[in-house]
């Protein structure tokens, strides 16, 4: 495909309308086709070309490709017979909110030659990426330990919303920290490698009116190569803080490093240092994550690579989730299920 001719979008939330307003961008003779529960003036407002409320009227359009952005619980029931039609799909974090019909989703797209990628945007901030890079050089010598924490009062994530009728806030549409702040578990995937243990509390803490947890306590357990000593990550993710909070430090045998997603920041406090000093800095806007996916997801499609992170990150990132809500019901470590 060279060029994205007909797009379709399912959802047309906050997420939905950002991924609007990117591909507009990207590709702004594109036709946006906008699957929805409802069709209104509101749909046209946002740019959207043709407004739907189901799957058969949207493959009328014959969009080549569709960003899977309504409620986790719902992604597979859309991107399953969209995949059978031929459509290359970019698929809102988290893929799902279970293991369940994942595997089959992946193998459509595999025998179809589709496209399949998973929309955890982080991997494509410059920051992260740069701490990647620090970590695999080595500049504080082999890892020992790792602190990742993440978290945002609910009720300011979107402040001109009721956070009770949000998705983050209820379990029938895929809320709850574990999976609404699943970022935190892919990135430490990608810099890790495999997690092959959990042990972790999930608990609901605050008076929020929500019906999930708000917090989540996780020790991740990461394979080895042979004679190394396995990494372990401790991972603190809540929607009850007020001090929003995205930062993994990484304690190494020479010194510290630590990313700050706030800031845009990598640090170091080196073996004898006094005081952490700044190794990088980048000062972008907030879409520039989601345009440098897009340009991805469009240049996988378009030359056939495999996208960085795929369809199978995605349900690794699943089996995470399951073994921490596990662990948390039985009170002890439970093992992550391999991949296939």
């Amino acid at each position: 495909m060279s060029m994205l001719e007909r797009l379709l979008i399912v959802g047309l939330g906050s997420i939905g309308v950002r991924h609007l307003r990117v591909i507009r961008a990207l590709v702004p003779g594109v036709q946006v086709i906008a699957l929805r529960h409802r069709t209104d003036a509101g749909a046209r407002h946002a740019g959207v070309d043709h407004s739907v409320t189901s799957v058969s009227e949207a493959l009328k359009f014959s969009p080549q490709a569709a960003v899977i952005a309504n409620p986790a619980s719902l992604h597979l029931d859309v991107a399953a017979p969209l995949a059978h039609a031929g459509l290359h799909l970019l698929v809102e974090k988290p893929l799902s909110i279970s293991t369940d019909g994942v595997s089959g989703l992946i193998e459509t797209c595999r025998i179809r030659g589709l496209t399949l990628m998973t929309a955890y945007n982080l991997r494509f901030s410059p920051s992260l990426q740069r701490f990647r890079d620090l970590i695999q050089g080595k500049r504080v010598g082999s890892v020992l330990s790792v602190r990742a924490e993440v978290g945002q009062f609910l009720p300011s994530w979107r402040p001109e919303a009721d956070y009770r009728k949000a998705v983050s806030a209820q379990a029938s549409l895929g809320g709850g920290v574990l999976l609404e702040l699943s970022h935190e578990i892919d990135y430490l995937r990608w810099l890790f490698g495999e997690i092959q243990w959990v042990s972790a509390i999930q608990r609901k803490q605050s008076g929020l009116e929500i019906d999930v947890e708000d917090t989540a306590h996780l020790i991740l357990g990461f394979a080895a190569e042979p004679g190394v000593t396995p990494v372990m990550a401790a991972l603190n993710m809540d929607c009850i803080r007020h001090d929003t909070t995205r930062t993994c430090t990484v304690i190494g045998e020479r010194g510290s490093l630590r990313w700050n997603a706030a800031t845009g920041s990598v640090e170091v406090f080196d073996q004898g240092g006094t005081a952490w000093e700044i190794l990088f800095r980048h000062e972008g806007q907030r879409d520039d994550t989601y345009v440098a996916e897009w340009r991805h997801f469009l240049s996988c499609v378009s030359d056939g690579a495999s996208p960085v992170v795929s369809g199978q990150d995605g349900l690794s990132v699943i089996r995470v989730i399951e073994a921490a809500r596990q662990s948390s019901k039985v009170g002890s470590v439970v093992r992550v299920q391999a991949a296939e």
